[in-house]
């Protein structure tokens, strides 16, 4: 199992950074807003920009 971020999930079965079926293996995550701006007011408003799908 390679490396992964303590305490992030990912359940994105088609990302090459998820290991197991719900960790995170990348080496950082990025997480932005929908549409721009610097703030959220739910988490369905973000993104994460970490994904890349596996091939």
């Amino acid at each position: 199992m390679a490396n992964t971020l303590p305490g992030v999930k990912c359940t994105v079965k088609n990302c090459k950074f998820n290991e197991g079926g719900r960790l995170c293996s990348a080496s950082a995550i990025e997480v932005n807003v929908d549409n721009g701006g610097d703030s959220a007011k739910q988490s369905r408003e973000t993104n994460c920009h970490t994904f890349q799908p596996h091939m």
